[in-house]
Order: structure tokens, then sequence, then C-alpha cells
């Protein structure tokens, strides 16, 4: 059974599909979570291929397994064309990286002793640091409503950050309160 957007008529190309995530996979610096805000950006607000309900369920269903920034994106291209878009989702966003850190790694080994590499190298990291915390605001303001949900995010980030669980642990629990807290405004109506 392939999966198919109904509000996009004709349907995404495969094409399409491995175009964008290589421009995902070539533009999107930062780690992850920058990866996920353009990824999002791309598919949800410019391109309306999915919805910014069915990106975030992407998003979690990501964090459950290895890389979640490669996860989102297969998921994205799955959600749109089923097994072939998730891997050319996936070839496509890991293509360019691939490419430039061949690149790049044999840079740094024939280029490592000089000072002004090591420097310009360390200046990265705060700016890197502010695109993340970015983001995260940014997605905090869209999807996170009321008190509960504030809640609920800030007791995501003190588990996963301050205590250090894993993140299928923190998914898990928030999966059983969104249920049992489910229950209860059911009986309560």
């Amino acid at each position: 059974m392939t999966p198919t957007v109904t509000r996009q008529n004709p349907p995404v190309s495969l094409w399409e599909i491995f175009a964008l995530f290589c421009k995902v996979g070539l533009t999107g610096f930062g780690g992850g979570m920058a990866i996920v805000a353009l990824t999002e950006r791309m598919v949800v607000q410019e391109k309306q291929w999915v919805t910014a309900e069915e990106f975030l369920h992407g998003l979690a269903f990501g964090q459950i397994l290895g890389p979640f920034s490669l996860n989102t994106c297969t998921f994205v291209g799955y959600r749109l064309r089923g097994v072939a878009g998730g891997v050319l989702a996936a070839v496509g966003f890991l293509l360019p990286s691939f490419l430039i850190v061949s690149l790049l790694a044999w840079l740094y080994l024939r280029f490592q002793h000089l000072q002004l590499l090591k420097k310009a190298l360390a200046g990265t990291n705060p700016v890197v640091i502010g695109l993340i915390c970015a983001v995260v605001l940014d997605m905090g303001k869209k999807q996170v409503h009321g008190y509960s949900g504030w809640l609920l995010a800030l007791s995501a980030f003190a588990a996963a950050a301050l205590l250090q669980l894993n993140v299928a642990l923190v998914l898990a629990a928030a999966v059983v309160w969104a249920f049992v807290r489910a229950l209860y405004l059911r009986r309560l109506s």
C-alpha cells in the first residue's frame, strides 16, 4: 500500500522528492534540529506536501531510532510516495553530505596543522548552538499550546537534558501520559 497526500494533485514526483532532499542535504547546516527546521519549512510551509501535524508525527517516529533528521526526511518521502519516496528522500538527503564530508575530511587531513583552520572551526560552535535554540523556540511557539503542553515540553526537556534519560523513554512516557490524560478527559465528559 503506497501512501499518498490527497491535497496534492498530481502526486509529488520521485524526482521532486529526490531534488528537494538533495537541497536539504546541501543547505542544511547545524545538525539535527537545524535540518529538521529547514525540512519543516520546505515540506510543510513552502511545498505543503504534508501537514504540520503529519510532520511532527514523522519527527516523533524519527526520534526512536538512529539519526532523527534522516528518519524524518525518510518519513516524509514515504508519506508522499511509499518505499521509493522514502529511499529517494534518504539518498537525496545523504548524498550531498557524503560528498562534502569526504572532501572536507581529505582537506582536513591534509591541512590540519594550520592554526587558522583550528580557530575557524572553533568559531562555528556557538553559531550552531544558537541556531538550534532558535529552531526550538520557533517550533515551540507553533506547536506547544496551553499550560499542560508547556508543562509537558519542559518536563521532557528536563528529563532529556538534566536527567539524561534516553529519548525513547521520554517519548514513551509522553505517550503514556497523553493516553492516560485522554482517558481521564473522556470520563469527565
